[in-house]
């Protein structure tokens, strides 16, 4: 009994073990455990990163090779450290440092230390590593651009660091991975899949050949390649018009939501956060606290609207019933806030929703906000269904866009105005807020926002959330975020009277002279006082240029906000520069040069000093024609 008691124990306990053992191997084994074993080598296969293409089929980013001088800390042997050195082109102090962050990191794991050799450099080293035990070059590829524009919308890769290993366990030290724009939206996409290779070792720690005859490998896989909606040709033209302008300009496809172009000025060639130099190149780019050129403008450039605004406050009012298109105010050259008088520059008279609009004249806009305030029991119901309607067309909150970063805008509301004013009818008014009605009150938008907006115009009341992804290879990207329509709060019947009067600032308003031959535009002037605290003193600055257009007006291709900074009145640069790029991209060619001459050279560099020379700067009479002077005054609200 005792001998079979015995010999059933026995059996039991190599039974338990045996079946340990098989799940351990079959069940919960895995890959990753082989890095811990001294006896095993992996060896990573990077593949290419996708390559991206412009709506049309144009190459945009590819790929060029490069070589990295990899360390395995456990297995560095004696070496003259010197030679190895003065090879790699580095100061033996900054050599020790790296490998001493390579050990800490990893003895067993490979590291990067010395990042993207040359072809030169690579051939050079490459029959020598062999003296340098512990070391060896491992070959991947580099971001090559076929486009020295659209840095803000591509956006750039580097090495991940200790916060991406942290998060992320499928990278590992000396990857790359998209930091901003559509390399980072689309990071795994465009990556593909490392593969890897287990290497066996023997005690004297020599590569004996694969672990399990390479079971366990795994093969790269290429990182798929991307179209966005962007237009190249297009974004290279508007960055050269942008040449010395601080500023944003956003293109949509209404139809779609597509980005035809997103601009932002001063802006960089994106082939510098590439190589070697990235990381010097880079802060030179980020620590330029003046023209800031890594400050994306087209999507976190926060600023009141202007007199695009006033088409808002116009379908709200329609909307509301508070006017009719024959609704008229006098404007007696401004209009009175209690006793006080506000200028206003379109000449006087009396004014009805058409030529309100097409003259942007502010009383006539001021009667028309004070009229949506009358139609409600209190002021504060009043100030929620006028948010309520603003927010429909996507301002003061974020568009739900695939794009990686940006700004909301604001739109004000009663508990905003009963914080600053204290709650009740008689602290707060229209009167109050009457720059709401003009768009120099507390919204604030980005030019996004404001292309957005004129899309849902020209889409007679709604919009496609604007997006940058058109296509991924090979697999079905339909989006319903991307496809399916928000509508606004207007209805349709309303935007034709607007729409007319947005055309007729072409035909005979602020924008009669900035005209493109055989294409009807629908668009709005604006100038935005711009303030800028000087020595902790608020000081006025030139206005800022605005404007909105799209084109042709009855089956609009594209909706375009063009917004520069100290840019004068709206026509002067941000109409001429819009009507350039309409035309450009209906037409594919530009008919009217001197303009274009006349965009291309000038530069408002000297505005951009004023604040930091003091000195004062004065209009230069030979850079503009008489007419353009003359009315230089009389637009300088519009």
């Amino acid at each position: 009994m005792r001998k079979i008691l015995l010999s059933s124990i026995i059996i039991i306990i190599g039974i338990t073990f045996i079946g340990r053992l098989s799940y351990l191997q079959i069940f919960s084994f895995s890959p990753d455990q082989l890095l811990d074993d001294p006896a095993i080598k992996a060896i990573y296969d990077y593949p290419e990163r996708g390559y991206i293409y412009d709506r049309y089929g144009k190459l945009l980013v590819g790929n060029d090779p490069a070589y990295d001088v990899m360390v395995i800390p456990r297995e560095v042997k004696a070496i003259d450290t010197l030679e190895f050195c003065s090879l790699l082109g580095m100061e033996k102090e900054q050599f020790l440092k790296k490998l001493k962050k390579a050990r800490i990191y990893s003895p067993r794991l490979p590291s990067v230390l010395v990042h993207q050799l040359s072809k030169q450099d690579y051939a050079r080293l490459q029959e020598k590593m062999r003296r340098y035990p512990g070391f060896y070059i491992q070959k991947r590829s580099l971001r090559y651009y076929d486009t020295n524009a659209a840095a803000n919308v591509l956006g750039y890769i580097s090495e991940v660091n200790e916060r991406d290993l942290a998060k992320n366990p499928n990278y590992v030290q000396g990857e790359l991975t998209g930091r901003t724009g559509v390399e980072k939206v689309y990071e795994d996409t465009l990556r593909g899949r490392k593969g890897i290779q287990y290497i066996q070792k023997d005690r004297f720690n020599r590569d004996i050949g694969k672990y399990k005859d390479g079971s366990l490998d795994v093969e790269p896989e290429q990182g798929k390649e991307i179209t966005i909606t962007i237009d190249k040709e297009l974004q290279e033209y508007g960055e050269r018009l942008m040449h010395g302008k601080w500023g944003g300009i956003v293109a949509i496809e209404p139809s779609s939501g597509e980005i035809l172009t997103m601009i932002s000025g001063p802006t960089y060639d994106p082939s510098l956060l590439v190589g070697r130099k990235r990381s010097r190149n880079y802060s030179k780019l980020h620590y330029d606290s003046i023209s800031k050129p890594t400050f994306d403008r087209s999507i976190s450039f926060e600023k009141s609207p202007g007199s695009p605004f006033k088409t808002i406050n116009a379908l709200i009012a329609l909307q509301e019933g508070a006017i009719t298109p024959s609704t008229t105010f006098t404007c007696h050259h401004g209009f009175y806030i209690g006793r006080n008088k506000k200028g206003c520059h379109c000449g006087g008279g009396t004014k009805n929703l058409n030529n309100g609009i097409y003259e942007s004249c502010n009383a006539y806009f001021v009667g028309v906000y004070k009229k949506i305030f009358e139609q409600f029991p209190s002021n504060s119901e009043a100030m929620d269904a006028w948010e309520k309607h603003v927010r429909s067309f996507g301002l003061g909150a974020y568009l739900g866009s695939d794009l990686h970063t940006g700004r909301k805008g604001s739109v004000p509301n009663s508990r905003m105005y009963n914080k600053w004013y204290g709650k009740g009818d008689k602290r707060w008014s229209a009167t109050t807020t009457y720059s709401n009605a003009i768009g120099q009150g507390e919204v604030n938008v980005t030019p996004l926002q404001l292309a957005n907006m004129t899309a849902a115009i020209a889409n007679r009341g709604y919009y496609i959330t604007p997006h940058i992804l058109k296509k991924i290879e090979g697999k079905d990207i339909t989006n319903p975020d991307f496809i399916e329509p928000k509508y606004t709060t207007i209805d349709k019947k309303h935007f034709e009277p607007v729409i007319q009067g947005m055309a007729d600032v072409y035909h005979k308003g602020t924008a009669r002279w900035v005209q493109v031959p055989d294409i009807e535009i629908a668009g709005k002037t604006g100038t935005v006082e711009n303030f800028m605290v000087i020595d902790s003193v608020r000081t006025q600055l030139t206005d800022n240029s605005v404007f909105v257009a799209f084109a042709p007006v009855d089956k609009p291709k594209i909706a375009i906000a063009v917004y520069i900074q100290n840019g004068y009145f709206g026509s002067r640069y941000a109409g001429h520069i819009a009507s350039l790029l309409i035309e450009k991209y209906l037409k594919r060619k530009i008919t009217r040069k001197d303009l274009e001459k006349k965009m291309l050279t000038r530069t408002l560099e000297r505005e951009y000093a004023k604040p930091y020379s003091g000195k004062p700067f004065k209009i230069n009479e030979r850079d503009w024609s008489q007419d353009e002077i003359k009315n230089l005054t009389k637009n300088l609200q519009q």
